[in-house]
């Protein structure tokens, strides 16, 4: 069978976009199917609408606190309207930058067209026929929303529809404490709306370290954001006092109605039958070079992963990608995914948080807590809320790092770097990192552990023996 295309790519998002990208660098004809605009999520209701979000917010509580620094501190004038179109123009620039690139490589686009399958090597790009001897899908995931009694008879927002507001609403109420609601909490609460989140764990970032939870739970607090954890929503309905949610004993009022409790794999509409690809609610099933059931066909990213991240969809399609049109085969599955949430102060996590750690490998597990307070640049820009937490073994061999710091984002990568390539924390400590910096907690916890690994051994007896006999 002869076939139109050497690869094609369902979902323009950061995965399509970087296998695509890459297989049109390799010389293979490509087309790439998405049934909305170029970009996925990540551009349009994602990372880029939400991390300008939080820029503008942070300016708007800069000024409101300006008194910190020895300045007149002045109230922002908030027309969310004109947010929003700053918000929506960083997002139009970031696309014209994108998008006309695609086409000048050489691949064949067809956006605003649902692709689904007719065959195992058969993709309909809307009316059009696409036969390729390499399918990839990486269709992303779309908001979960919950049965919560009530819920289908009002208006409501998820990350997608939230940037169409115009009108900044004077009380929020923010569903689930994950990343994406505690992102949006502050942010629209620096802009001025008083803002509650209901969290029906015991705490917010619940994949994170719990002090690094609780480091933000107490800057919220200050903020104002009212955080009720250990509560379920039990149902809600709106009327012409607008919305109302019962949650535990308390009946809450707000003017909007934010649902963040999580994200589920885009599968539906893919007719994965006519395939023969399997797949269930938790997504397309894969193997470790991201293969599913049909052997030419692939998956990466939110479709196919239990780690939902741009960067890391973006890694995995690179992965398959290569291992569909090159000899060989690449692991595409990895447990050491690095992630950050983008609030004030950021929290950035990479490998096994303390309790983790310990569950595998018990007392062999050891903790430097270094406070960013004792960081000269944190101190100077007033960012001293947080800390840099490392887990290791006894021998310095690193296991996890947890930062909460104003850049943490920024500061996580060497200890990215260092768990890829098996470092101990004590490879990092002899490097001069540049002061002042964020990243001089790195050194300066890798150097106390360091220092205490020495004194703890012969080494360091014999060491403070010469010293005593020089006196």
């Amino acid at each position: 069978m002869g076939y139109t295309y050497d690869l094609i790519v369902i979902g323009a998002g950061s995965g399509g976009l970087t296998a695509a990208g890459f297989a049109a660098q390799l010389g293979a004809r490509v087309a790439l199917v998405e049934k909305h605009r170029i970009g996925g999520d990540c551009l349009w209701t994602g990372c880029v609408p939400s991390k300008t979000l939080l820029k503008v917010a942070k300016v708007a509580h800069q000024m409101r606190t300006a008194d910190r620094y020895g300045l007149s501190s002045v109230e922002p004038d908030i027309d969310l309207g004109k947010v929003m179109a700053h918000v929506q123009a960083t997002m139009e620039g970031i696309y014209q930058d994108h998008s006309p690139a695609l086409r000048e490589n050489g691949i064949d686009v067809f956006d605003m067209e649902t692709g689904r399958f007719v065959d195992p090597h058969t993709v309909a790009a809307g009316d059009t026929r696409l036969t390729g001897r390499k399918i990839l899908i990486t269709t992303g995931a779309h908001p979960f929303i919950p049965a919560i009694p009530g819920l289908d008879g009002m208006d409501y927002l998820t990350y997608e529809s939230i940037w169409k507001l115009n009108v900044l609403p004077r009380r929020l109420i923010v569903v689930g404490g994950g990343p994406i609601g505690c992102e949006m909490a502050q942010s629209f609460r620096r802009l001025g709306a008083e803002v509650t989140i209901v969290e029906g764990g015991d705490r917010i970032l619940p994949g994170d370290e719990p002090a690094a939870s609780q480091a933000l739970t107490d800057v919220f607090a200050a903020e104002g954001i009212d955080v009720r954890r250990k509560v379920v929503v039990e149902r809600v309905w709106q009327d012409k006092n607008g919305i109302h949610v019962a949650a535990g004993a308390k009946l809450l009022a707000a003017d909007a109605l934010l649902i963040a409790v999580g994200r589920r794999p885009s599968v539906d509409g893919l007719d994965l039958e006519k395939a023969g690809v399997a797949y269930s609610a938790k997504g397309i099933e894969v193997d470790d070079h991201l293969r599913t059931s049909q052997g030419h066909i692939y998956a990466a990213g939110d479709c196919a992963s239990a780690y939902q991240f741009t960067h890391y969809a973006g890694w995995q399609a690179f992965m398959a990608a290569r291992n569909a049109l090159l000899p060989g085969a690449s692991r595409g599955v990895s447990d050491r995914v690095p992630w950050t949430t983008f609030t004030d102060p950021e929290v950035a996590h990479v490998g096994f948080t303390e309790d983790d750690a310990r569950s595998k490998l018990g007392n062999a597990v050891m903790t430097c807590e270094w406070p960013m307070d004792r960081v000269d640049r944190a101190r100077a820009e007033g960012d001293a809320a947080g800390f840099l937490k490392l887990v290791h073994k006894k021998d310095g061999t690193l296991l996890g790092a947890t930062i909460v710091a104003g850049r943490a984002g920024e500061m996580l990568h060497e200890w990215v770097v260092a768990l890829e390539r098996g470092l101990k924390v004590g490879d990092l400590a002899g490097i001069i990192h540049v002061y002042p910096t964020y990243s001089t907690a790195s050194m300066q916890a890798a150097a106390a552990i360091r220092v205490e690994q020495f004194l703890r051994g012969i080494s360091g007896k014999v060491a403070r023996g010469l010293v005593g006999l020089m006196r």
